[in-house]
């Protein structure tokens, strides 16, 4: 066959001319060697669309049919200009056109009419496809839209789009079990990668398809496991019949084996393709980045500079799901810039989220392409295909749509992952559709975790070092709280307070009826009123309440918003008596949303449920009643310190508790002990009496001088001792005794033994109390020196008068003195003591006594002997 003749029609398209060409059931193009359109026939005009004024001089691949811009057709285009000759026909599937339509093709090299060289394309329609399915039914709603009414926006989370049934048409898609390898399913392209002749492909083997080494190499990293949740075996492959070779990325997921086959670039230089070098040195301008903002700022320009997309957005959520663009870099005639524009949780669901959660990227080459349904063998049932996984995964239509009202073709989305949280998207934006090579995907992943891992570096040092500063001023308020049996006091009023925590701008503390304030905060009946709330509201067992708009949830506190729109409250008990409170003040500012996000959701007709916002525009939300959120690190630290002050404090409470009940305990005890030894002492005083009785008693009895006076001296002793425990007896204390009180008893009592003609002047100060022990050593000698007295210093007419003082003589100190009125003490008194004279009973009694309480025994005549002991 003629080069110049197409295979299917016999025509030549090198000697028609312009009107003829013009006349022909297909269209027809002709393009220069840089794909720049230079005939453009009538069938094609009807086909596209498009005039031929609107075309001629254009680039086809670029500006016309940029979904042809792929290594399925403009690659084929320049393998065959590289050979010199080109000659191919291939089945199309064009997806925007007036309509979707399938077609088929045929690029060959030949001559225009004036003999120069052109790559003919012929396009012969083959089916036209109701594809926009999803186009149609969301344009038919949208013509509705009048009518439509606000629908619940759950709905939009629940569309499965992990099972879409459905790839782009870029790849071919093959499903088996993981098990055995049998085809389970396929996609209605197949024939890229087969022989017709060989469909259907369902219960076949995999290794009749693909190369043995491929299928060996997929075997191996099932049997260890290795194969799943995410991870992949990627290849280069020939298959048999094709000179193209294709990419193979192969995952198990759900019991299924997926292997995805993408045609590669005939040669690295057709597509831009990121190389080592680009990524590297991408990377090592990111780890120079010093701020969140100059990392995001990198990222966008790198991976614009990497993928060739005319926007890409650095795409932040926040705690509630909203988005926002923190970075963009994008050509200075894009229309609309999203820098600094926040975006509703439902612009991207929760279900959407968690695949973005699994599956780390989603390129679209073309938004408006025909997908490819998958073909499921009989024998595998009804059950859809999971491609939570796939690459090449289909979008949802209502997504879709989503980006058709937001001017965007081609895109991409690569997960932004932190700490295994969901931190935001790296977003790709192209008017037109985009191709990105296999290479460059993997390379714009690889740079999106090293941003991803620069902001948990940047994020987690500006964290540490806030942790720090907040955990140094946890640690004083502890050390106050070990030193003192007030927490209250020591957590509001040394020098580092509750105040220093969490930029709070007031603090407080509710104990019991007690309330305590420090900085702005509510008035005091207010903050009590608050404790009382959270008691209700909060489950039990949850201890610490958080809020940035409090004042909206408790409306009581309303009209102190401007003081305490932020709470951060913690129980230090279970009881929940204990309440540490910090406010934040409201902070007024505008929010721009990329258009109003309280717009309804509407509800949509056919396949597709509700329809996304059309709107895009900058909307300004004024908004008060809120203030800075709390971070997670500051509701751990504020639940820490509850744990201190309930442990410290609170328990030493108890304890103290605890110790004032065992007081309490011990003094009945010592009660008990004080009327038993009270007992005693009356006991011991009576049978001392007793004994003293007798002694007196026996005294008649015996006629001898000498020993009546005997009798007569023990019993005096035993009275002195009788006297003391008669004293503890009568006292308030059982281990002290009123000594004056003690002497002036007994020397009433020595009088009366004495009988008449003796008398006893007595002068104490009162309440000299002195221990029991020197009460009795005190008694006994001044039983000795009375008892003397009247025996020794009696006056010629038989009688005799003693006086007697007890005072205080220093610190800790009594004195007792003793004197009589007789002729006094010899000269030579003190030298026949010395002598061993004065050595009677009496005297060594004395003696003992003495030493016993180290005390003092001065005499002197006054004139009469006179005794003073100091003890």
């Amino acid at each position: 066959m003629p080069p110049s003749q197409a295979p299917d029609n016999g025509v030549d398209l090198d000697v028609l001319a312009p009107d003829a060409i013009d006349r022909l059931d297909q269209g027809v193009i002709g393009l220069d060697a840089a794909g720049a359109i230079v005939a453009f026939s009538e069938g094609a005009s009807a086909i596209s669309g498009l005039s031929r004024d609107a075309v001629l001089g254009r680039n086809y691949f670029r500006d016309v049919m940029p979904g042809t811009n792929v290594p399925s057709f403009r690659g084929r285009f320049l393998a065959g200009a590289r050979r010199g000759a080109l000659d191919e026909s291939f089945d199309y599937v064009f997806g925007r056109l007036p309509q979707p339509l399938r077609a088929r093709v045929h690029m060959r090299h030949g001559t225009i009419a004036a003999g120069a060289p052109v790559t003919w394309l012929t396009i012969d329609p083959l089916e036209s496809l109701g594809a926009g399915l999803s186009r149609e039914a969301v344009m038919a709603a949208i013509g509705q839209r009048v009518r439509a009414e606000p629908v619940d926006a759950s709905i939009c989370e629940r569309e499965p789009i992990h099972i879409p049934g459905s790839i782009q048409p870029n790849a071919v898609m093959l499903a088996a079990d993981a098990a055995t390898l049998l085809v389970l399913a396929y996609s209605a392209n197949v024939s890229e990668i087969v022989d017709p002749s060989e469909l259907p492909l369902a219960g076949r083997p995999l290794a009749d398809i693909l190369p043995a080494a491929f299928i060996e190499a997929v075997q191996a990293r099932l049997a260890s496991g290795t194969l799943d949740d995410g991870r992949s075996v990627r290849r280069r492959l020939l298959l048999p019949g094709r000179s193209t070779p294709y990419h193979a990325v192969a995952h198990a997921h759900a019991g299924r084996l997926i292997v995805e086959l993408e045609l590669e670039p005939d040669s690295a230089d057709d597509f831009a393709t990121a190389s080592q070098v680009d990524v590297e040195l991408a990377v090592g301008r990111l780890r120079e980045a010093a701020t969140l903002a100059d990392a995001a700022r990198i990222a966008a320009l790198e991976i614009r500079a990497l993928t060739g997309f005319e926007a890409v957005l650095v795409y932040r959520f926040d705690s509630d799901w909203n988005g926002e663009a923190v970075a963009e870099d994008k050509v200075p005639d894009w229309s609309r810039s999203l820098l600094g524009l926040r975006f509703p949780a439902s612009d991207i669901p929760a279900q959407a989220r968690a695949l973005y959660t699994k599956a780390k990227s989603r390129f679209v080459i073309d938004r408006d392409s025909v997908p490819v349904g998958l073909v499921a063998a009989p024998a595998a049932g009804n059950a859809p295909i999971d491609l939570t996984f796939a690459q090449h995964r289909t979008l949802s239509p209502i997504h879709l749509e989503y980006q058709r009202n937001l001017g965007v073709n081609g895109s991409m989305s690569i997960s932004i992952m932190v700490e295994g949280r969901l931190w935001g998207l790296m977003i790709g934006h192209h008017r037109r559709p985009h191709y990105v090579t296999p290479e460059t995907r993997s390379a714009a992943t690889v740079l999106t975790d090293a941003f991803a891992m620069r902001v948990q570096e940047i994020e987690s040092r500006r964290l540490w070092d806030e942790r720090q500063a907040h955990l140094d001023v946890e640690g004083r308020l502890v050390r106050g709280l070990t030193r003192s049996d007030d927490f209250v006091a020591a957590l509001t009023g040394g020098a580092t307070t509750l105040l220093d925590l969490f930029s709070a701008t007031g603090a407080g503390i509710v104990s019991g009826e007690r309330v305590t304030q420090i900085g702005r905060t509510p008035p005091p009946d207010m903050m009590a009123a608050i404790a009382g709330w959270l008691r209700e509201r909060m489950p039990a067992g949850e201890s610490v309440y958080s809020s940035n708009s409090f004042t909206s949830e408790y409306l009581e506190a309303a009209p102190h918003r401007e003081i305490a729109s932020g709470l951060l409250a913690a129980f230090v008990d279970e009881s929940r008596e204990n309440l540490l409170l910090w406010f934040r003040p409201e902070v007024p500012s505008t929010v721009t949303w990329g258009g109003d996000p309280r717009k309804p959701v509407l509800a949509g007709s056919g396949p597709v449920a509700v329809l996304p916002r059309r709107s895009f525009e900058r909307w300004v939300e004024e908004r008060t009643g809120f203030a800075a959120p709390w971070a997670e690190w500051q509701l751990q630290l504020a639940a820490s310190l509850t744990e201190a002050v309930e442990g410290v404090v609170l328990r030493q409470s108890r304890k103290i508790d605890e110790l004032t009940s065992l007081l309490a305990e011990k003094e009945r005890l010592l009660e008990q002990k004080d009327l038993l030894t009270r007992e005693i002492d009356h006991r011991v005083k009576n049978s001392l009496q007793i004994v003293s009785a007798f002694l007196q008693m026996q005294r008649r009895q015996i006629a001898d001088g000498e020993a009546r006076q005997a009798f007569a001296d023990t019993s005096a002793r035993v009275m002195s001792v009788a006297r003391v425990h008669d004293s503890l007896y009568q006292a308030e204390r059982f281990d002290e005794v009123d000594l004056g009180q003690t002497i002036e008893s007994l020397c009433n009592d020595l009088a009366g033994l004495a009988g008449d003609g003796h008398a006893v002047d007595m002068s104490a100060e009162p309440g000299l109390m002195v221990p029991y022990r020197k009460a009795v050593a005190l008694s006994l000698i001044a039983t000795e020196l009375v008892t003397n007295a009247f025996k020794y210093a009696a006056n010629p007419a038989g009688g005799g008068r003693v006086e007697v003082k007890v005072s205080a003589s220093g610190p800790g100190e009594v004195q007792l003195r003793v004197c009589d009125d007789g002729a006094g003490l010899p000269d030579d008194w003190a030298d026949a003591k010395a002598r061993g004279k004065g050595s009677g009973l009496g005297m060594k009694l004395i003696r003992a006594m003495l030493e016993q309480i180290n005390a003092r025994l001065d005499v002197a005549n006054n004139p009469g002997a006179c005794f003073t002991i100091t003890a």
